[in-house]
């Protein structure tokens, strides 16, 4: 068949291009090169179809005279007038039995809109099964009736002529491909289309389709071969080519005026699209769609002209099988849309025993239905190839032990994929159980829920290498190797990365120790903080100034842990030297007995307050320590609210509360008396200043007004304070 020439013509072109090198040494024009093998190709085909044609005028010529045989016109206007009855007949039955079945699709498309979401996509389902079953066997009915009607009621009964059954099986073919394009498109029935197009758009792709469809088939099923029969096969050798030439012509202005207005259809269809791969492919087809109808109508025109015994059988069964293949895979992924590509809602008492099951359920099974659409891609692209015969036999390759094997090694993969997901939902679920406090115990601690994280991402690597290993060994591939460079990558890696390792082994130490647990307020690495992220090799700290460091555990010598058993806010208070310190003590007291008053703080005070006493005589204050024992994390609260009660205290007692001060002292002589002290007061915006001897102070005003002075032995260490 030409299409097979023209692949083993692509096939030489593709091998000239690869080896032009080659080519160029051989002898020019050689038998066996290359260049040779392509213009012998290509002269053959050139030439079958110009033999052709020099056949057919040929032998017109001679039906117009020169010593062919005459035509019986007698007996032609006998064969047609019993053919136009038999066509009358078959049509006849058929459309009124079309008619009968009207009411059938109506109610089955009424019967479908009523239905919603996934149920309505079932419901069209059944139905368009249901009326391409009763299409066809209306079909049958017709067929058969044409026959009866050919067998007893034209002619002599019980033989019918040659034509008439090339009309009865030309009806045949062609109506079940005309049943098939009224299954996709179905322009009277809302309910009963498969493809998503408005009423007014399915009827002009479904009449364009059935029209071409029917001069392409009655033409050369039944015309050529009639006037071949009847006339002559010269007439009929023009006619074959004739047929196909107007319906090349018809098609390809059809296809470029509707170019456009496909493409826009496609490209709004790939941006509604959710998958990648069907985005771009979309836009490949709204790019290319009128170059592909071109090239096929162009094909059947050159194959039947070439070879019209050969060329409409394959390019009709062809055309069948790869409508199918692509209405079959749009009703597949439709179907699994409609009932897996809606977001998945659980109950609600499910919700709050694992509120993140809704959430991973709704992540994954999209990624699911995405491969899954995928396959289907794949199926349908392959069955088209075979329908065509390009690159593979696919009923051949199954049946082989390569095929076998690839199918049982991708079906393997997907359930392996498959079980790893479901084992990851149920360990992530059973998790999030174990840390959700209204389940179970209740409220799980720190240290139960760190591991339980560390486990779900131990966990998660676990799954993530397993399945990758096992899927890697189902498709053929030794792991072997790939184990053993692994434990050789590690071996480098940790002489490599001795930093690395010092993290993970000082790591895990401290997960053993329950040195640090998700949530406590540790030091760490020189940074204080609020632990947020604990993993194998470092913690994550949040500060006070809200900054998040990253400490590796390498860097870490010493754990400080402020959230373990309890602790103690330490209150240092310092007092004037004049204060009586049990006085002051008792103020403490009174400060604690109304912190423990309120029921907010006294939730977090474990114990009495602790008096240690009077620590120290510092250079302008008195020490009085005290101690109060605390839940851990509630130390800093109750220390600022206990700060706040002491200084309301001493102040409502008049006890000072001392800030840092200096002494002057002037010093005395021998007798007693002390030295003048020379001083400089500035005073007042006019800069008033006095000046003190030994004797007291003089004046000397520079701007209007009188001060006070006095002698200089009335100073002592208060007025220096």
């Amino acid at each position: 068949m030409l299409l097979r020439v023209l692949r083993q013509l692509f096939v030489l072109i593709l091998s000239a291009f690869a080896l032009a090198p080659v080519a160029s040494a051989a002898q020019a024009g050689g038998a066996g090169s290359l260049p040779r093998r392509i213009a012998d190709l290509t002269q053959s085909i050139a030439e079958g179809i110009a033999a052709q044609f020099h056949r057919a005028v040929g032998a017109l010529s001679a039906l117009n005279g020169a010593g062919g045989p005459g035509v019986d016109w007698a007996a032609f206007g006998a064969a047609a007038l019993g053919l136009v009855i038999v066509i009358v007949a078959t049509v006849a039955i058929f459309l009124v039995l079309r008619w009968i079945a009207g009411g059938l699709f109506g109610a089955a498309s009424a019967w479908v809109m009523r239905g919603a979401g996934g149920i309505r996509l079932l419901r069209r389902v059944l139905a368009v099964v249901l009326a391409a079953v009763v299409d066809v066997a209306v079909i049958l009915v017709a067929w058969i009736g044409g026959y009866a009607v050919a067998l007893y009621l034209v002619g002599d009964a019980g033989a019918m002529a040659v034509h008439q059954t090339l009309f009865l099986n030309a009806f045949l073919i062609i109506e079940i491909f005309k049943a098939f394009i009224r299954m996709l498109f179905a322009s009277r029935y809302d309910g009963l289309r498969l493809l998503p197009l408005a009423a007014r758009d399915a009827a002009y792709w479904s009449h364009w389709l059935a029209r071409l469809s029917g001069f392409i088939g009655y033409g050369l099923l039944l015309v050529v071969p009639v006037v071949n029969a009847n006339v002559s096969p010269a007439l009929g050798e023009i006619l074959s080519p004739v047929v196909m030439i107007v319906a090349f012509l018809y098609a390809l202005q059809f296809i470029l005026r509707n170019r456009t207005g496909v493409r826009e259809r496609l490209e709004r269809r790939a941006k509604e699209s959710q998958l990648a791969v069907t985005r771009v492919l979309a836009r490949i087809l709204a790019r290319t769609w009128h170059l592909i109808a071109i090239l096929y109508f162009a094909a059947l025109a050159v194959v039947t002209i070439a070879r019209p015994q050969e060329a409409l059988p394959f390019m009709v069964n062809a055309t069948l099988q790869s409508l199918i293949a692509i209405g079959l895979g749009i009703l597949a992924s439709l179907l699994l849309t409609q009932r897996l590509g809606r977001p998945v809602s659980l109950p609600v008492d499910v919700q709050q025993k694992a509120p993140g099951l809704e959430a991973r359920l709704n992540t994954f099974i999209p990624h699911a239905v995405n491969a899954i659409r995928v396959a289907i891609a794949v199926i349908v692209v392959a069955v088209v190839l075979d329908a065509w015969e390009v690159f593979i036999d696919l009923r051949a390759w199954l049946s082989s032990e390569m095929g076998a094997r690839a199918i049982s090694a991708v079906v393997a993969v997907g359930f392996i994929v498959l079980a790893a997901t479901a084992l990851w939902i149920v360990v992530a679920t059973w998790i999030e159980l174990r840390l959700n406090p209204e389940v179970g115990s209740g409220e799980p601690g720190a240290r139960e829920r760190t591991l339980l994280a560390l486990f779900r991402n131990a966990v998660a690597i676990v799954i993530v290498t397993m399945t990758l290993m096992i899927s890697l060994s189902q498709i053929g591939i030794d792991i072997g190797p790939l184990i053993a460079g692994a434990g050789v990558l590690g071996l480098a890696i940790g002489f490599g990365a001795q930093k690395l390792v010092q993290d993970i082994i000082t790591g895990v130490f401290i997960q053993l120790e329950n040195a640090i647990n998700t949530g406590d307020v540790i030091t760490a690495g020189g940074v204080t903080g609020t632990a947020e992220r604990l993993s194998i090799r470092s913690v994550g700290i949040r500060d006070l100034s809200g900054t998040f460091h990253i400490v590796p555990f390498s860097s870490v010598d010493t754990v400080s842990n402020y959230m373990r058993g309890f602790a103690y806010h330490v209150g240092v208070y310092g007092v004037a030297y004049r204060e009586d310190t049990d006085e002051v003590i008792g103020h403490l007291k009174a400060a604690f007995d109304e912190l423990r008053s309120d029921p907010e703080h006294n939730a977090g005070i474990l114990d009495d307050l602790e008096v240690h006493g009077v620590t120290e005589l510092a250079d302008s204050s008195v020490n009085v320590r005290v101690r109060i024992k605390t839940l851990p994390g509630a130390q800093w609260g109750i220390g600022r609210e206990y700060n706040r009660l002491v200084k309301r205290h001493l102040d409502a007692a008049g006890v000072e509360i001392p800030f840092p001060h200096l002494t002057l002292y002037f010093g005395e002589d021998k007798s007693g008396s002390a030295p003048p002290a020379h001083l400089r007061v500035l005073e007042g915006q006019g800069g008033q200043e006095r000046i003190g001897d030994g004797g007291g102070y003089d004046e000397r005003a520079q701007d209007r007004g009188a001060t006070r002075t006095r002698p200089a032995e009335d100073f002592d260490e208060r007025d220096s304070d």
